[in-house]
């Protein structure tokens, strides 16, 4: 069975620049598809489409495009692929002290301070803030290297003044700096990701993780504050919301090719998850779209 290695991905700012500012045009940046984690503070900006989002130990949808905050090494997943079908996307990629230590000093940068505090949770803005902010973003990457940077604090300090925002782990994401965690969870997250419409069994990824099975489900608690069966169900659900809502599929065919091999748990654990039937959601979905 292949298994995708766990990856750092080292960040380098663009040249001339403090920080790094990329622009991908729809499908170009579907390499980042893969699990993977750095040091440096990542704002992402997905102008339209949908797709799924998997940061940290959280797993979610977003439609109409997406604005997100991803803090220092929390492990995540590219936003876009052939399938997200959005206009393009903008990755703003720094360092913590990317203006040095004493910048963060000022008074008036402590609430960005605290934002990116926030991000090592992941944070996720709404519609207001991120259609506010659109065309900054957009241009960000044709600005004169001052301008650059100078929009750029504009835009975090938009951010940490919103309250149209959701933080993704609120239960925390204690993920250890050390490699041999991050190898370790990135493993586990990866075989999760390739695997979940097959049943993964305890045995299996404690294996995977050098672990005996009761050692692996204590350090799995600790790292995501849920329990193994818990995260790969999120995972099956979260892949379900999305066929649900864009297939012309069965709900019986979905329950299936989601992971699940019996209809009335995927009921019980769907409705867990969303206070809803499959049924039910798919129909305010439909409404909510027509």
């Amino acid at each position: 069975m292949k298994h995708h290695s766990p990856l750092y991905e080292a960040v380098k700012p663009n040249i001339g620049s403090s920080f790094t500012c990329l622009y991908f045009l729809k499908n170009e940046n579907i390499k980042t598809q893969f699990w993977h984690y750095h040091p440096e503070i990542e704002l992402i900006f997905v102008c339209g489409g949908s797709g799924k989002r998997q940061i940290g130990s959280n797993i979610s949808n977003f439609s109409n495009g997406d604005l997100i905050l991803i803090g220092s090494n929390l492990p995540h997943c590219g936003l876009t692929n052939e399938n997200t079908n959005n206009e393009y996307e903008v990755v703003i990629q720094f360092s913590k002290n990317f203006l040095g230590t004493e910048f963060w000093d000022a008074p008036e940068m402590q609430r960005i301070l605290s934002m990116l505090e926030t991000a090592k949770s992941g944070i996720v803005f709404g519609e207001t803030v991120k259609k506010s902010l659109s065309e900054k973003i957009r241009t960000l990457s044709e600005l004169s290297y001052l301008d650059k940077l100078l929009t750029f604090i504009e835009i975090l300090d938009e951010l940490a003044h919103t309250k149209d925002f959701q933080i993704l782990n609120a239960g925390k994401y204690y993920l250890q700096t050390q490699k041999e965690d991050n190898d370790r969870i990135n493993l586990i997250f990866n075989h999760v990701k390739d695997n979940f419409k097959s049943q993964i069994s305890l045995e299996e990824v404690a294996g995977l993780a050098t672990m005996t099975v009761p050692s692996f489900c204590r350090y799995f608690k600790k790292i995501t504050n849920k329990t193994f069966t818990q995260f790969v169900n999120e995972y099956r659900i979260t892949h379900s919301l999305k066929l649900l809502a864009e297939q012309p599929m069965s709900i019986t065919d979905i329950c299936f090719e989601s992971g699940f091999n019996n209809f009335s748990y995927f009921n019980k654990t769907f409705k867990e998850h969303t206070q809803k039937s499959p049924s039910q959601y798919r129909k305010e979905f439909s409404n909510i779209m027509a």
